[in-house]
C-alpha cells in the first residue's frame, strides 16, 4: 500500500481505488461525528480503541441533542422542524460501538493485508445519520439506532514520527479563535478551519487557537500542554520527579469547560501525571506568563506526543483580522530541539499504556 492508497468502507461495501480521497477531503464532504486512531507495533493493535469508541459515541450524542445538522445531512434551516427523540445513553453507546466495530471489522483485514512492513494504518470512523428514517421513529431502540445511523471507515497508511528526533519537533503558531461545540469531534470543523491556513507562518506545523491571544486553548488537530515552572521554585538536580512535593514544575492544559476537545491522549497525559506524581493543572496556559514555561508539547492519536520547538503568537491580537501572515508581527518562544525531561517521561508512560490498552488485531 503506497502513501496515496486508501481504503473505504461505506454503504456496506469495501472499496480500494485511486479515486478514494485523502481523509481530510473525505471528511469535508461527509457530515457526522468522527474519531481517528492508528495501529501500533507494526500493525499488531489499535491504539486506545475502547477510549475512541466512547468518545465517538459521546460526540454523536452531543450533536444529536444540540446540533443535529452536524450529524445528519440536513440544512440548518430545517433543523428546528425535526422532532428527534432523545436517545437513552446506555442503548446509544452500545449500539454505536457495535455498529462501528462491525464496520471496522469489515475493512481493516483488507487494509492489513496490503500494509507494508514498517508502516502503520490511520483509521478514521465517521458516524452520521439518515434524517428521513429518523423522523419516522418515535422511540429509539438499539435496533432503530442501528437502522438510522451510518458508519464510514477511512483507512490510509501512516508512518509515525520518531519521538525525540530533533527534526520531529513541532513548530506552532496561535492564529484563530476557539471553535464551537468543542466537546464533540465533528467533520464540519475540517471545513471551518481551512481559512486559518492563510495565517500559517512558514515552517509552522500546527495552528493553535485562543479567544484573546493570551489563554491558549488547543490546536486545530491537537491538544496543547506546557510544563510551567512554579513561581518562587528552585530547580535542584534532576530527582524532582520522585517527589511530587519538591517538583518545581506543573503541567498545564486548558480545561474542557474552556472549549477544547476531550482528546483521548489529552486524558492519558492527565492520568499519567497523576499516577507518576507530576503536578498537573487543567488551566489554560497564559502567553503573558511564558517566562515560566520550560517545555511544551502537543498530542493527538496519530502523533501521540510531540515536543514543541517553537511557538509564535501575534504581537497584537487585533492583527489577526488580517488576511495573511505577512501582515502580522509575531512574538516567539523557543524550547530547543530536544524534548524536555518531563515531556519525555510522560511520553514513555503513554507508550507503555499503548501496549497495555491496545486492541489486538
Amino acid at each position: 500500500m503506497t502513501s496515496s492508497s486508501y481504503f473505504l468502507f461505506s454503504n456496506g461495501v469495501v472499496s480500494h481505488s485511486s479515486t478514494i480521497p485523502p481523509v481530510t477531503t473525505f471528511l469535508e464532504s461527509h457530515p457526522g461525528a468522527y474519531t481517528t486512531t492508528r495501529s501500533h507495533d507494526n500493525g499488531s493493535c489499535l491504539l486506545f480503541w475502547d477510549r475512541h469508541l466512547h468518545r465517538l459515541s459521546n460526540s454523536a450524542r452531543i450533536l444529536f441533542n444540540s446540533n443535529p445538522h452536524l450529524l445528519f445531512n440536513i440544512p440548518i434551516s430545517t433543523e428546528r422542524s425535526l422532532s428527534l427523540p432523545p436517545p437513552p445513553p446506555p442503548i446509544w453507546d452500545s449500539a454505536v460501538k457495535a455498529l462501528v466495530d462491525d464496520s471496522v471489522g469489515k475493512v481493516l483485514p483488507v487494509a492489513l493485508r496490503e500494509r507494508k512492513d514498517g508502516e502503520e494504518l490511520a483509521i478514521t470512523a465517521l458516524v452520521s445519520g439518515d434524517s428521513k428514517k429518523m423522523r419516522k421513529i418515535e422511540n429509539l431502540s438499539r435496533k432503530s439506532i442501528v437502522e438510522v445511523l451510518d458508519v464510514c471507515v477511512h483507512i490510509g497508511s501512516y508512518v509515525p514520527p520518531v519521538f525525540g528526533v530533533r527534526e520531529n519537533g513541532a513548530r506552532v503558531a496561535v492564529v484563530g479563535h476557539g471553535r464551537d461545540i468543542a466537546e464533540a469531534k465533528y467533520s464540519d470543523w475540517v471545513r471551518l478551519r481551512k481559512p486559518l491556513e492563510n495565517l500559517r507562518p512558514p515552517s509552522v506545523t500546527e495552528l493553535l487557537l485562543s479567544n484573546d491571544g493570551d489563554q491558549i486553548l488547543e490546536g486545530c488537530v491537537t491538544n496543547f500542554f506546557v510544563v510551567c515552572r512554579k513561581e518562587n521554585s528552585e530547580i535542584k538536580g534532576n530527582n524532582f520527579l520522585s517527589d511530587k512535593n519538591s517538583c518545581p514544575f506543573e503541567v498545564q492544559t486548558a480545561p474542557i469547560s474552556d472549549g477544547v476537545l476531550p482528546g483521548v491522549v489529552r486524558q492519558l497525559v492527565i492520568e499519567v501525571c497523576i499516577s507518576k506524581g507530576i503536578p498537573v493543572q487543567e488551566v489554560a496556559p497564559l502567553w503573558s506568563r511564558r517566562e515560566f514555561w520550560q517545555e511544551a508539547f502537543i498530542t493527538n492519536s496519530l502523533r501521540i506526543l510531540q515536543h514543541v520547538e517553537k511557538i509564535q503568537v501575534p504581537s497584537s491580537w487585533e492583527s489577526m483580522e488580517q488576511k495573511a501572515f505577512e501582515a502580522i508581527s509575531w512574538e516567539e518562544k523557543c524550547f530547543g530541539e530536544d524534548p524536555g525531561m518531563i515531556t519525555a517521561a510522560i511520553q514513555k508512560e503513554i507508550m507503555e499504556k499503548a501496549s497495555l490498552e491496545g486492541y489486538l488485531l
